[in-house]
C-alpha cells in the first residue's frame, strides 16, 4: 500500500512545477507590486501571502516592490501603511523595498530602443481623437498619422519631451503593434506621457512618465521575476507584457499568471468608495474597524493566522466568485478560541447585592484563563458583597424558559456560588436599578456542588475592583438587505453599524492590557484593546466578533 500523502496543487503551483522540470526556469521569484495610492484590503491580503507562500514553497525570492508610476496619486503614507500590513501578514521580503521608480532610467532606455527598432513612435493625436482612431470591439482601429515618423524624427520628438520642451499632453509615445487586433490593449498601447508632477520618489526629476502597462513588465524583467502572478483582469493585457518583454529581448522572461479576485459578500473594497466614506466623516479613517483595509482588520482584532487560514479555505481559483463574510468570522473565532483569555464584562450594568454576605468581607476565587486551553492556567478574581450583573439576566416576569434570574429562582454565579434573588429596586422612570439576593455558602465555586441543580449561570464583576471601559459592538458597514452599492454608485449605509457603549464594567484581570490584546468577554464575543483609542487611563475595546455563528464549513 502506497502512504505517499497526496497533496492538491492549485493550477499556479503545476504551471511552476512544468516551469521547473522542463528547465524554462531554474529558481521561482515572485513579488507583491502594489500601487502606493490608498491603503490595501483584504484582496491584497490573499495577493500578498499567494505570492509569499509560493516563493517560500518553491525556496525562492520574494520582492515588495512599489508599482509608482503614477505620481498624481501616490502618497509617502500609504508606501509606510503597505509596508506596515506586508510586514504584519509576516511575508518576509528579500533585500531592500523596491520602486518601480527606481528604474525610470532603464524604461527610457527600453522606449529609445523600441523607437530605434521601429517598434515606438511619438503621436500628436489628443486623448480624445486616440480613443476615436482605437475602433471598437466589433471594428478594427485607425493608424495614426504620425505612426511612420521616421526613426530619427522619434528619437529627436522623445529626447525633447523628456526635456520638457512640450506642454502636458501633447504628445504621447506610443508602442507600434498592430491596430486592427482583435485585442484593443495591442492596438497601439500609449507607453509614454508628458506629466510635470512632483513624484514622492524622484520629486522633479522627470517630467515624462511610463504606463504601469509598460513599466510593469519591465520591472519584473529587470528584478528577475519568473512568475508575474496577478488578478483576472490583467488576463487580456498579457499579450502586451508579453510583447514588451520579447521586443525588449530580456532573457528568461517573467510569465504572467493569472487568478481569480477575492470577492467578499457584503463589504466595501473599491479604494474611491473609501476614500469618500473617509472624506465625508462617516469612517474613522482607512483603519475604521469596519472597513476590511488590512490596517482595519488589524485595528479591528483580526490576527495575522485568522486571515492565513481564511485564505488557505477560500484557494486559489481561475474564475471569480464570492465568498461569504462570515468564513472569514469563522476563522477568527477559530484561532482566539484556544489563545485569547477569557474575562468577565458587563456591557449594560445593573447593581447586585447579597444581601447576606458580610459587607468587608473579599475572597479571590479560582477561574481558568481559558477553559478549552487549561495550559493557560487560572488566575484569581476578587468576589464581594456587591457585584454587577448584565440587565438582561434579570426579570421582573420573565417568559418560559428563562433560567437567569428572577423573584424566588435560583441562578449559579460563574465560579462563585449560588445565587436566589429576593427583591428589587427600581428609580423613578419603574427602571430596574438594584437587584438583591442571598447566597448560599455551601455552593462556593457552583460547580463542584451537586446538592442541587440550577438551570441558569450568569457572569458578574465585582463593584469596588471593577475597571471602567468603553465597548464599540461593530455591524456590517453595508445594509446587507439592500446589497452594496444603490445604482447612482452611492454606499448602501446600515444607521447601527456602530454603537459605542460607556461606562461598561471589566474585572480587575485586563489592568495590563495593551493595545491590540484580544479577550474572551464571556457570553458577549471576542473583543480587541483599540490601537488608536485606548489611553493608559482608558481603554476602548472594539468587538472583533460575537460567539457564535450559523456558518459551517462546506464539506470536502
Amino acid at each position: 500500500m502506497d502512504n505517499k500523502e497526496v497533496i492538491s496543487k492549485n493550477f499556479i503551483e503545476r504551471i511552476i512545477d512544468k516551469d521547473l522540470e522542463e528547465g524554462t526556469y531554474t529558481k521561482v521569484a515572485t513579488r507583491f507590486p502594489p500601487e502606493p495610492n490608498g491603503y490595501l484590503h483584504i484582496g491584497h491580503a490573499k495577493s500578498i501571502l499567494l505570492n509569499y507562500g509560493l516563493a517560500k514553497k518553491y525556496n525562492g525570492t520574494f520582492n515588495l516592490r512599489f508599482d509608482d508610476t503614477n505620481p498624481t496619486k501616490e502618497k509617502t503614507e500609504f508606501v509606510d501603511s503597505i509596508v506596515k500590513d506586508v510586514e504584519w501578514l509576516g511575508a518576509h521580503y528579500d533585500g531592500e523595498i523596491k520602486f518601480a521608480s527606481d528604474y525610470f532610467e532603464d524604461m527610457y532606455e527600453a522606449a529609445v530602443k523600441l523607437i530605434k527598432k521601429g517598434k515606438a513612435y511619438v503621436c500628436d493625436l489628443t486623448a480624445e481623437q486616440i480613443k476615436e482612431y482605437r475602433g471598437t470591439l466589433t471594428e478594427p482601429g485607425k493608424n495614426s498619422p504620425y505612426r511612420d515618423r521616421s526613426i530619427e524624427e522619434n528619437l529627436d520628438l522623445f529626447e525633447r519631451m523628456k526635456k520638457g520642451e512640450f506642454e502636458d499632453g501633447s504628445k504621447v509615445l506610443r508602442a507600434k503593434i498592430d491596430m486592427a487586433s482583435p485585442n484593443i490593449n495591442m492596438r497601439d498601447p500609449i507607453i509614454y506621457r508628458i506629466a510635470r508632477m512632483t513624484h514622492h520618489n524622484t520629486g522633479d526629476q522627470w517630467c515624462i512618465y511610463p504606463m504601469y502597462d509598460f513599466a510593469h513588465p519591465i520591472e519584473d524583467a529587470i528584478e528577475h521575476i519568473t512568475h508575474s502572478i496577478c488578478t483576472l483582469e490583467f488576463e487580456d493585457h498579457r499579450p502586451l507584457y508579453d510583447w514588451v518583454v520579447q521586443e525588449l529581448e530580456y532573457p528568461e522572461p517573467p510569465k504572467q499568471i493569472e487568478f481569480a479576485k477575492l470577492y467578499l459578500t457584503n463589504v466595501i473594497t473599491g479604494k474611491r468608495y473609501i476614500k469618500r466614506l473617509v472624506d465625508q466623516g462617516i469612517v474613522d479613517g482607512w483603519d475604521d474597524p469596519r472597513l476590511v483595509t488590512i490596517a482595519a482588520l488589524r485595528r479591528r482584532g483580526f490576527t495575522p493566522e485568522s486571515l492565513k487560514n481564511f485564505m488557505d479555505l477560500v484557494g486559489v481559483a481561475k474564475s471569480n466568485s464570492s465568498v461569504d463574510y462570515a468564513m472569514l468570522e469563522y476563522c477568527i473565532r477559530d484561532d482566539l478560541k484556544p489563545k485569547a483569555p477569557r474575562v468577565m464584562a458587563v456591557l449594560d450594568p445593573i447593581k447586585l447585592v447579597i444581601d447576606n454576605y458580610p459587607e468587608d468581607q473579599v475572597e479571590y476565587l479560582d477561574a481558568q484563563v481559558n477553559m478549552e486551553n487549561p495550559e493557560l492556567g487560572t488566575k484569581q478574581v476578587p468576589f464581594c458583597r456587591e457585584l454587577w450583573i448584565d440587565r438582561d439576566d434579570f426579570m421582573e416576569e420573565p417568559p418560559k424558559k428563562y433560567f437567569r434570574l428572577f423573584p424566588g429562582n435560583e441562578v449559579r454565579l460563574m465560579n462563585a456560588y449560588f445565587v436566589k434573588c429576593v427583591s428589587y429596586e427600581k428609580d423613578e422612570n419603574g427602571k430596574v436599578t438594584v437587584v438583591h439576593c442571598t447566597y448560599d455558602p455551601i455552593t462556593k465555586n457552583g460547580t463542584g456542588f451537586t446538592g442541587r441543580k440550577v438551570k441558569g449561570t450568569i457572569h458578574w464583576v465585582p463593584v469596588p475592583f471593577a475597571k471602567k471601559v468603553t465597548a464599540r459592538l461593530y455591524e456590517n458597514l453595508v445594509d446587507e438587505e439592500k446589497g452594496v452599492y444603490n445604482e447612482d454608485g452611492s454606499v448602501n449605509l446600515n444607521p447601527n453599524s456602530l454603537t459605542v457603549v460607556e461606562n461598561c464594567y471589566i474585572e480587575p484581570a485586563i489592568e495590563e492590557a495593551k493595545p491590540g490584546d484580544s479577550f474572551q468577554f464571556v457570553r458577549n464575543g471576542y473583543f480587541c484593546v483599540d490601537t488608536k483609542d485606548s489611553t493608559d487611563d482608558h481603554l476602548v475595546f472594539n468587538r472583533i466578533v460575537s460567539l457564535k455563528s450559523s456558518f459551517k464549513l462546506p464539506k470536502k
